[in-house]
């Protein structure tokens, strides 16, 4: 079972990070949705960000010769992508940040987007530095919540822990904190002329979702590092269902933790919001990758969209 004292390393720009192992499975999950096992891979180099939030392992004596500098890896959002991109209806917004290299991609112009259940994060997040910032441990409602929210994307209990965080306030106050330029909290819940929990209607780019699961994956002033574990790993234990978008392509012994979200923007379901964020790691490196993508004529088209982008994606920076 996975611990709070998680033995992996989850450290962006490390040269190894560690993989879940499950033979047989497409990737690394049991049936049941639990992890497959756990094995740890070699230490990052000390000169790099440890972000596990744990000391980094000492380095190797430095080799008698300088060791080779690591090829500029290809854009995963270049000619290939915007390719695909081409042939299909809608606007896409994507971005990639690459561990190994620290480099970031973008693709893809326009407005901010609706994130559907992508908010589901933010959410997390908020409520997660509020208890921290109140001194409180997580309770066992806390936690049904939280689990219901992000593993089985469960609308009634964001409702709960949004109305908990202050709403469009409280959310918009954690994202002021963690630099959050281009991403708007909705401010309803029950909208005119929406079926749907209005918060599905906050905005945000691809950049700014990148840059909020940096969050869960360094060392910060508003989680702690248990906290930290605890949100990735509710997010590695997505049902099975909901395991698409930026897990597409990727083999086994890789780690993947993931939130997406689906959305009938007209009561028509005509023009789906279909999105898609997440940390992928094996094969020796990591990345993280969000994908917002409007106008897409039905919900599966979107979500075939988002998983073609994310099979090149993994191709070109495997």
């Amino acid at each position: 079972m996975l611990t709070t004292a998680r033995s992996r390393a989850i450290a962006l720009g490390a040269t190894a990070l560690v993989v879940l192992a499950a033979a047989g499975a497409s990737w690394a999950f049991h049936e049941d949705g639990g992890p497959a096992g756990v094995t740890e891979a070699a230490a990052a180099r000390a000169s790099q960000p440890n972000l596990t939030g744990r000391p980094a392992r000492p380095a190797s004596p430095a080799p008698s010769r300088a060791a080779p500098t690591p090829a500029v890896p290809r854009d995963p959002l270049g000619a290939a992508a915007r390719s695909f991109l081409s042939t299909r209806s809608g606007t896409v917004l994507a971005a990639v940040y690459d561990a190994r290299s620290g480099m970031t991609w973008t693709l893809g112009q326009g407005k901010p987007q609706a994130e559907a259940s992508v908010v589901k994060v933010d959410i997390l997040e908020t409520m997660l530095a509020r208890r921290r910032s109140d001194g409180k441990r997580l309770s066992a409602r806390d936690r049904s919540l939280a689990r219901a929210m992000i593993e089985d994307s469960d609308n009634d209990a964001a409702t709960v822990l949004w109305d908990e965080v202050g709403g469009a306030r409280g959310v918009s106050a954690f994202n002021a904190s963690v630099g959050l330029a281009d991403t708007t909290p909705s401010n309803c819940v029950a909208c005119q002329g929406f079926a749907w929990p209005g918060w599905g209607l906050s905005t945000t780019t691809a950049t700014d979702q990148i840059a909020l699961l940096h969050e869960l994956l360094r060392p910060n002033s508003q989680l702690t590092d248990a906290q930290r574990e605890y949100a990735l790993s509710l997010m590695e234990h997505v049902t099975r269902a909901q395991r698409w978008g930026v897990t597409s392509g990727v083999p086994p012994r890789t780690t993947v933790a993931l939130k997406n979200g689906w959305l009938p923007l007209t009561s028509a379901d005509d023009d789906w919001q279909i999105n898609s964020i997440g940390w992928v790691s094996g094969q020796g490196g990591g990345y993280l990758m969000a994908v917002l993508s409007t106008g897409n004529p039905t919900e599966q088209y979107g979500i075939d969209t988002i998983d073609k982008l994310a099979a090149i994606v993994w191709r070109k920076l495997r």
